[in-house]
């Protein structure tokens, strides 16, 4: 039998390891913006065009490389980060696999600028598809500059799979906000389609996190604390009345390097129980610093997940860390059944004496006496008259008398159609009552036996054809606020809303101005409270920043999808008979009344068969 096995050429293995390094633009934006921190770099430069798809490009003002550097830097395996196997439990840089760059550059045109500070002119390398193109010396400042362009190139299948420009965008957002905030003694810049996103000054934790976030983010933050021989614990973590229903603004860092870990979230989460809803999220900005050689790394293909020598240790510090921060500032109610408040005595009367209540006695009173004459020292209250109460009633004889005309009154009446149901079997009587169930269920009677329906998923069917309509007619209706309601946002949020904007619009929402972190809305539809406003926009925000439910739908979709959830009825809720009577006609009286917009049944019918059978 003939040998079959052979050796992959270069630029085969390349683009099977770029598979595992290079999932979308933003791993690219990782592994560049990773490199340039390693390279000793002060300021940072991002620029994006078409959602990392066109180009991807990262200047930085570090070290540089040699004309050599250059070169063998686009070569598999070769890094300057690690010399042997033991250096691997001693990492202090980001980078340190030597396949990114190759990677990268198999799948993508390539062009570096470089020069290191003691050399007079740099050198400037185009790459192609792993070949190298072109090897010039040019004129460059110290430092380094990585323009990647047409991603996935020659690989057309991989870049079908990519999502959206606004999609991958989010992602690129993503990653950058994970490097910016693990780094805050470094200046970045952030450009979109040539636009400035951030520009982000060297700066404290506190302070990298409000120019991300935002200055409405600056009043959650509660510092934490904590130094040990495992571990040393520091930043911040958000306060309780301001958890999301969205796990948007968590990040844990080792090492100044972000990683995800459910265990050390659990032991957060933990921490806040009893303050916050167990459907919602707590906000957390949290910095380990831990002995590199009680950690690997090495165990996930993009690093972000981490092995611990001790975590349940390393667990139980960070949760009493957390809970000593709640309790220090006050952010936890306490009870102190030493001292009653309510005996202290204010400080501007405490050298003050009582004042002794005087008694005035009115020595010439006569409670026998005809006319009670006026005393000085008591009040006397005015007797009111009734004189002239008959002129209050004057000219109502004539209309008390006759009869009323009820001739020209006519009643609103709704008109009885026929059944709206093909299926003869789901015909519910106008007049059967309904009940509800645990106040989840609303049950009512049909021809064949009875009908169940989810309350919270029928109203969101019901909402969803309504938003739906209105954007797609353009006639929904605004109610017009007295005065502009102000939000705050974040400037990555402020995208998200001027990306929707239209269609929100097309809702019944009026905005008067949308500035860098700040929204004034003018007008609400009909169906959104003034209250929930905030509540409304901040998940809307939320799921196209987890691409909820997906690229494949459109916006308008998502939207009315979103507002459905956010305002429908929940489960827990009491509804009266009529609003039960009308829920259940206007389920039925939708296009699709079976399944709620996420996909899920809405009711189930029981049949008197099946009742029957259970009496068997």
């Amino acid at each position: 039998m003939a040998d079959i096995i052979q050796l992959l050429p270069d630029h085969v293995a390349n683009q099977i390891a770029a598979g595992e390094v290079v999932q979308r633009p933003a791993s690219v934006v990782k592994e560049l913006l990773e490199n340039a921190i390693d390279a000793g770099a002060d300021a940072i430069k991002l620029i994006i065009k078409d959602g990392g798809k066109a180009l991807i490009q990262v200047v930085d003002n570090g070290s540089g490389m040699s004309a050599t550097d250059a070169r063998l830097s686009f070569e598999r395996h070769a890094t300057s980060k690690i010399k042997n196997a033991d250096d691997l439990f001693r990492l202090t840089t980001k980078g340190f696999r030597g396949e990114a760059l190759a990677s990268i550059a198999a799948i993508a045109h390539v062009e570096l600028l470089t020069k290191t500070e003691a050399d007079e002119l740099g050198v400037q390398l185009k790459i192609e598809g792993s070949k190298l193109v072109a090897q010039e010396v040019t004129v460059t400042p110290k430092g380094t500059s990585f323009c990647v362009k047409n991603l996935f190139f020659n690989i057309p299948a991989r870049r079908n799979f990519l999502k959206s420009n606004q999609v991958e965008f989010r992602h690129i957002t993503d990653e950058f906000h994970r490097v910016a905030l693990a780094h805050p003694n470094i200046q970045f810049h952030f450009y979109n389609n040539g636009s400035e996103l951030f520009n982000l000054p060297k700066a404290n934790y506190r302070q990298r996190i409000v120019g991300v976030f935002g200055a409405k983010t600056n009043e959650k933050l509660v510092p934490v604390a904590e130094e040990t021989q495992v571990v040393k614990i520091s930043g911040f973590i958000s306060k309780p009345e301001f958890s999301k229903k969205s796990r948007g603004e968590q990040f844990f860092f080792v090492n100044d390097r972000f990683i995800k870990s459910p265990y050390l979230h659990h032991a957060v989460v933990s921490a806040f129980e009893g303050l916050i809803r167990s459907d919602n999220h707590p906000g957390y900005f949290l910095y380990l610093s831990i002995d590199p050689a009680s950690i690997d790394i090495n165990i996930h293909p993009t690093k972000t997940e981490i092995k611990f020598d001790d975590e349940h240790t390393l667990y139980a510090i960070l949760r009493s860390a957390i809970k000593h921060a709640l309790g220090q500032f006050n952010v936890i109610p306490a009870l102190d059944f030493e001292q009653d408040q309510n005996l202290e005595t204010p400080y501007a009367y405490q050298n003050k004496q009582a004042d002794v209540p005087k008694v005035v006695v009115d020595a010439d009173f006569n409670p026998f006496a005809k006319d009670i004459p006026r005393s000085k020292s008591i009040p006397y209250f005015e007797k009111q008259t009734t004189i002239g109460w008959q002129n209050l009633y004057v000219g109502l004889e004539s209309k008390v008398g006759k009869e009323a005309d009820f001739s020209s009154v006519s009643f609103e009446s709704e008109s009885i159609s026929g059944s709206i149901f093909e299926d003869d079997n789901l015909m519910i009587d106008s007049v059967t009552t309904t009940f509800q169930l645990k106040r989840k269920y609303i049950v009512t009677t049909i021809k064949s036996g009875m009908i169940i329906i989810d309350q919270s998923r029928a109203h969101q069917r019901v909402l969803y054809e309504s938003f739906l309509k209105n954007i797609t007619i353009k006639e929904a209706v605004s109610q017009q606020l007295l005065f502009p309601l102000s939000l705050s946002f974040s400037k990555s949020e402020i995208a998200i809303i001027l990306e929707i904007k239209d269609s929100l619009v097309t809702l019944g929402f009026a905005f008067e101005a949308v500035e860098d972190e700040h929204i004034a809305i003018s007008g609400v539809p009909l169906l959104v409270p003034e209250s929930e406003v905030g509540i409304v926009l901040d998940q809307l925000i939320s799921d196209f920043q987890m691409d909820v439910p997906g690229d494949s739908f459109s916006q308008s979709d998502i939207v009315s999808k979103t507002l459905s959830k956010s305002l429908s009825v929940k489960t827990g809720e009491q509804l009266d008979s009529e609003s039960q009577a009308a829920l259940v006609n206007n389920l039925f009286a939708c296009k699709e009344y079976k399944i709620s917009p996420f996909n899920k049944p809405i009711y189930i019918t029981i049949t008197g068969d099946d009742i029957d059978k259970k009496f068997y």
